[in-house]
């Protein structure tokens, strides 16, 4: 017996110990032949030798479970072992991913107006000249058509230099009053360090019957959405020239770095320019057909907003999918 308990205790695997099983305890193994055995043995020596061979019996069967146990715990640390994962190998902080500061910012103003009971309008990117300039007061060879400088189509069609022609196609489809605001990508033949082909730009229009709307009402909206966006700062409006507006007006806000005291960012003026805004031309109601009417219109870009919100020097870097800018604003 104790050969074959050495024997079942050097098995390596269950399926050797399986085959051991079968030769000792099986329908032909020794143990079931020495069983057998008993029809031949006289009646008063079969008890002692039944006991002797359940005493084997019991033995094997115990060593059998004890080493099943055994090399199936043996299987399952290899298998473990085999499966398991390295976690030092991993960053132990979890990267994950935020909105770009143009998407963050455009959001943001987006949300304000719509506070304020303002439309979000949309149009196409690729316009045609009626809706990008001579319906906004830029006839053909206009000089005021030099400010952008456009891509055009083979088919006389064009990518839109401004949001401004949502704001015709908006009129052109609605009557007053309109409270609107179109937010979108535009497109210029420009690239340097304050300049892309493509940016975003966010424009605004207010029309109403002509005695309710004043430059008055355009200051005060424009004064309480620049102090929201940027805190404390003054505001200040610069006359100044757009095709579409009449009387038009550059609008400034003092330095966001240097709180007006100038510095290098504000050329020492102490002031930044933010959005240019006016009340709208008769000529521009003329091409949509408004009568008696009278607006407000303000533009601005969504890259210069993020730049100053968030302190980026060039705006080439918001286009540029550096991780190490974009981690910056989780």
């Amino acid at each position: 017996m104790n050969l074959w308990i050495e024997k079942i205790q050097n098995t390596k695997t269950l399926e050797d110990l399986e085959s051991v099983r079968v030769e000792i305890l099986g329908k032909k193994g020794v143990l079931t032949i020495e069983f057998a055995k008993m029809k031949d043995i006289p009646n008063e020596e079969k008890k002692s030798f039944a006991e002797n061979l359940n005493k084997q019996k019991e033995a094997i069967t115990d060593a059998i479970e004890e080493k099943k146990l055994e090399l199936e715990k043996e299987s399952l640390n290899k298998k473990l072992e085999s499966e398991k994962i390295d976690v030092t190998k991993f960053n132990k902080e979890l990267s994950c991913g935020a909105v770009h500061p143009v998407s963050e910012t455009m959001n943001r103003i987006i949300t304000y107006f719509q506070n304020l009971n303002f439309a979000v309008e949309e149009g196409p990117l690729v316009e045609d000249d009626f809706h990008n300039f001579e319906a906004l007061n830029l006839p053909k060879y206009h000089p005021a058509r030099d400010m952008a400088d456009t891509f055009y189509n083979k088919d006389y069609t064009l990518l839109r230099t401004h949001t401004s022609p949502v704001q015709i196609r908006t009129m052109l489809s609605q009557k007053s009053p309109i409270r609107m605001i179109a937010p979108g990508t535009v497109f210029r033949r420009d690239f340097d360090i304050t300049h892309t082909p493509m940016f975003h730009q966010i424009e605004a229009l207010v029309v109403d019957e002509a005695d309710k709307i004043s430059f008055a009402n355009l200051k005060h909206v424009l004064v309480e959405f620049l102090q929201h966006m940027f805190g404390e700062v003054e505001v200040r409006f610069r006359p100044s020239y757009f095709p579409f507006t009449e009387p038009s007006a550059e609008v400034d806000i003092s330095c966001v770095f240097c709180k007006g005291n100038g510095c290098r960012v504000c050329s020492q003026t102490g002031w930044l320019e933010v959005l240019g805004c006016g009340i709208v031309d008769q000529n521009v109601f003329d091409a949509v057909g408004y009568k008696n009417k009278s607006g407000y219109a303000f533009g601005l870009g969504i890259e210069r907003f993020a730049m100053l919100i968030h302190s980026i020097g060039d705006l080439r870097s918001l286009f540029e999918s550096d991780t190490r800018l974009l981690g910056q604003f989780k």
